[in-house]
Formats: C-alpha cells, structure tokens, sequence
C-alpha cells in the first residue's frame, strides 16, 4: 500500500515510501508556494519529478526557513504550477510573457507545456493565413474576373491597414507619471560631505500599453500582474533605480516632461539637534506623447 501510495505521489512524514511530506513548501525565486507533493511529480521525467521522486529532501537545496529553493522566475512559476494540477494552462488575454514562460517551461522539462507555448505555431498560423490569400488570388487570375481581383486588392489594403495598426497604436499619445521616494543625509553645520540622494524604488503610473511599449522587460509587474492593456496602474516599478536611465527610456518613446512636483521632510538621526539631518522627499514627474 505504500508504493501505491507513493506511485499516486501521495505521502506523509511517516511514508517509508518516500522520504518527503504531503504538502510541501518551496522558494521559487523569493516567492513562496505551499503545494502537493503529488502535484510536482505529475509529469513523468520532468524536472520537478526527478528532484521529489528520485533524490532525498537532503539533496535539495534549502532556504534559511528550510523551504525548497528554486532559483528561477518566481512570478512566472505561478503558471508552471497551474499547469501541473490539471495538465492544462489558461493565460490571460493580454500575457506578454509567453516567451519567458516557454523558457521556464523548457528549463522544468515540460515538454507539452513548451509545445503550447512555442512561437511557432503562431507562425504556421500566419503562413496559413497567407496560403489562403494566395489562393484566392490565383483564384481570381483563374476567372479573369475584374470584381474578383479589385476585392483581393481590398482585401489587401485592409490587411496591410491591420498590419500596420499594431505600430500606430504603440505611438498612440498619453501620459505617464514617474515617481520616487529619496533620501540624502547633509552633515553637521552643514558640511560638504553630504551623502546625497538614495532613490529606493522608481514608480510607474499610468496605462498599462504605455508603460510595457516604453519599459519592456524593465518593468516590474508584480504588484499589478496581468493587468489588462487599456486598464491604468499606478502599482509597477522598474528593475533599476536610476532616474536618468528612465528619462531616456521615455524620451526615446516620444514622450516630455510636462510637470514636476515634489515634497519633503527632515528628521535628525537623534535628539541631538547637532547631529546629522536625514531629508526624505517624493517627487513625482509627469511625461506626455501627444
């Protein structure tokens, strides 16, 4: 009974069948999921199968909570792990992500999984699609028909137009809001060795096309994922902390700044009013593509 048990992936501390519990705790990447041990080894051969079916929890490798550690996309796992409860996968309409999820589903072993999502069924789609519009043109070579081939040539403009609208659409005009706190520290009798300003985090506000067209793989979605593109947020924030590196990403996309505001406090490091002050402003600044 306990092989059987262990083949169906489910087992307890006290299973001689396998060395691992029930339910299982991972660190995927600084994000923690709490899942069935029958859950990681639903497909055979996978990656996730032979580390929780053929190694001992020893050989894994650990967080300082004793979690098990994965060093790989730990918002991107949510849909590895989606996938292993029922085999099947359901994304959002708007899912940017599809490429990296492939690579994570490559590095998993979950061959299906990577089929789905490879980039190449879309392009059998599109060369198909240009099959068909081949086809009715000789079609229409065949019958020697005026009408026939004055409505291929509409046919091909509206084609052409929707081709193109994806381009127009990405310069569409807009705003977006960038947003830091800082903090600078200037010294006593206001010495010169100030430590000057140390930006913790850059906010993004504003439409979510806006923000991924200027960004890409820059922004962080994680507070905000699967926000659909015409929807607004105010929740994102870039990978790197450098205000400049921002500025030029804008300026590049067409956009210029069109308002700036911000506030400030101060507050010593002590009640010594001759110790060090610590000023804490956020500042906000406003970008429009017209």
């Amino acid at each position: 009974m306990a092989l059987a048990d262990t083949e169906r992936g489910v087992s307890t501390c006290g299973d001689s069948g396998s060395p691992f519990s029930e339910i299982i705790e991972l660190n995927v990447g600084g994000q923690v999921y709490v899942t069935r041990h029958k859950t990681l080894i639903a497909v055979p051969d996978s990656l996730l199968w032979n580390m929780f079916s053929k190694k001992s929890p020893k050989e894994l490798a650990r967080d300082s909570k004793g979690r098990f550690f994965l060093d790989r996309d730990g918002f991107l796992f949510r849909y590895i792990l989606d996938y292993l409860r029922d085999l099947n996968l359901v994304l959002p309409d708007y899912f940017p992500e599809k490429s990296r999820l492939q690579r994570e589903a490559d590095f998993f072993q979950l061959r299906d999984l990577a089929k789905r999502l490879s980039p190449r069924v879309s392009k059998d789609n599109s060369i198909s699609e240009e099959i068909s519009q081949s086809d009715t043109e000789e079609g229409a070579r065949e019958c020697g028909s005026s009408s026939a081939m004055e409505t291929l040539r509409t046919m091909t403009v509206s084609a052409s137009g929707a081709m193109r609208s994806p381009s127009l659409d990405s310069r569409k005009s807009g705003y977006i809001t960038i947003g830091y706190r800082g903090s600078y520290t200037i010294g006593r009798d206001i010495q010169t060795d100030a430590k000057f300003r140390r930006v913790a985090r850059i906010t993004v506000c504003g439409k979510t096309s806006l923000a991924k067209e200027v960004f890409g793989d820059t922004l962080n979605e994680s507070r905000d994922p699967d926000r659909p593109p015409e929807r607004y947020t105010s929740r994102y924030y870039l990978k790197y902390n450098f205000l400049e590196q921002a500025f030029d990403k804008l300026t590049e996309a067409g956009f210029h700044m069109v308002a700036c505001s911000s506030t400030g406090t101060c507050a010593y490091t002590s009640n010594d009013p001759n110790e060090d002050k610590i000023w804490t402003s956020y500042t906000e600044y406003v970008f429009c593509r017209e």
